[in-house]
């Protein structure tokens, strides 16, 4: 007891180190079977049964307590046992989980259906615990010790017309649950029309990775994102009434909401933050060395690049941002700065001036275009430049091609 497992003998997991909690507040009972001291360290018990092997890796076995994870919540399954035992003419079951994605309940009885025992799980559990099939045996296989044989248990038929057929549609759905109702047959791939409002998502073929395709389907067509409404409520109520109820609040919402549009001023007062830029501006550029510039350096790995597609896309960039082309006027009859956003990038150009033989003469290029105190000009929004350097050699022994062509040879400089 208490004692470390040897080599691929299975035994539960138990975490210890800096991340283990102190313990339930005012929870002792809690705390108790939680956490467990070892040799003066405490251990968090996960219920997690694992083996190890020759080289210390883990390897999953079940769950002590039975306790499973499915569509990320946690489900006792003994919970979901002791709901249907509590019918009288069934007198014994098993709920298991198949295929990481559905529970299939395996009932002993003789006078019960399936739609009789789906009624009562849905009037005494949550959506998320109700099994997606119930298989009725007249008596369940047991092995040597009188216990059940989960490996003699027949395997549930998982095809989606076994899964429809348990729930059947009866009660008319409003025009927002219809548009639901055909999201959901899109995104399970299905033509049939007996879904039910009060069907659980997990039990018609849904699973994890689908309930997420179907979430971003519902923010797309209802035009939401996860901060107004997460997914977690829709895993919690996963039936087509109830994502009617929780889409309805953000219809309502966006309908209440005021039409927001960009304003679009063009001059105005500068920030503080601007002020500041400013004022750096005239300490840096009042000698003859700039500083605080911010340099990258590029080249072609491979092929070639059009000079003209690079300079639209320049372009592109500078008419997006419009902080690469403000400028900064201060006004000596108020005392005041002011900013401006000006339409330089309809006339950006990419310089084209200056070539190179060596390593030597392009990092000496570099270097002074880096310190260059003619580079920006605030008062006019010249904020970004790019130039390219061409390679003498390359050059000369290219002078009869076009120089359209940015080439491996070639580096270009962008200095913001």
């Amino acid at each position: 007891h208490l004692q470390s497992s040897a080599i691929g003998q299975e035994g539960e997991l138990f975490v210890g180190g800096a991340g283990v909690f102190a313990g339930y507040l005012g929870r002792d009972d809690l705390t108790a079977k939680a956490l467990i001291e070892i040799d003066d360290q405490l251990f968090y018990r996960t219920g997690d049964l694992v083996t190890v092997d020759n080289n210390s890796l883990l390897h999953y076995q079940g769950r002590k307590d039975h306790q499973i994870k499915l569509h990320g919540q946690r489900i006792e399954l003994g919970e979901i046992e002791r709901c249907l035992l509590n019918i009288t003419s069934i007198s014994a079951c098993i709920v298991m989980k198949w295929n990481d994605d559905y529970l299939v309940a395996y009932v002993q009885s003789s006078d019960m259906n399936e739609q009789e025992l789906r009624e009562h799980c849905q009037s005494h559990l949550p959506p998320h615990m109700i099994p997606s099939i119930f298989i009725i045996l007249d008596k369940l296989p047991l092995n040597q010790n009188g216990k059940v044989d989960r490996k003699q248990l027949p395997p549930p038929d998982f095809s989606l017309s076994t899964l429809l057929s348990s729930d059947k549609c009866d009660t008319p759905l409003n025009q927002l649950e219809e548009r639901i109702h055909t999201i959901w047959c899109q995104v399970l791939r299905c033509d049939e029309n007996q879904i039910s409002r009060t069907t659980s998502f997990f039990s018609v073929g849904g699973h994890s990775l689908l309930f997420i395709e179907l979430y971003h389907h519902y923010q797309s067509v209802f035009d939401f994102d996860a901060h107004t409404l997460s997914i977690a409520p829709f895993l919690q109520q996963p039936t087509i009434f109830q994502h009617s109820r929780l889409l309805q609040t953000v219809i309502m919402n966006n309908i209440k909401a005021a039409q927001w549009c960009s304003l679009h001023i063009n001059e105005g007062i500068a920030s503080f933050a601007q002020e500041r830029i400013f004022l750096d501006e005239q300490v840096r550029f009042s000698s003859d060395i700039a500083i605080y510039n911010e340099l990258s350096t590029l080249q072609i790995v491979q092929g070639s690049l059009s000079s003209n597609r690079l300079l639209q896309a320049f372009r592109y960039v500078l008419n997006k941002h419009k902080i690469l082309r403000t400028s900064l006027m201060f006004n000596n009859d108020n005392s005041s700065l002011k900013q401006c956003i000006t339409d330089i990038h309809k006339t950006f150009t990419i310089t084209v001036n200056q070539t190179f033989e060596n390593e030597n003469e392009l990092r000496d290029i570099i270097h002074q275009t880096t310190i260059s105190p003619n580079l920006f000009d605030l008062s006019t929004g010249r904020v970004f430049h790019a130039e390219l350097l061409r390679h003498q050699i390359s050059l000369d022994e290219n002078e009869n091609k076009s120089n359209e062509f940015i080439t491996k040879s070639d580096v270009l400089l962008i200095v913001f």
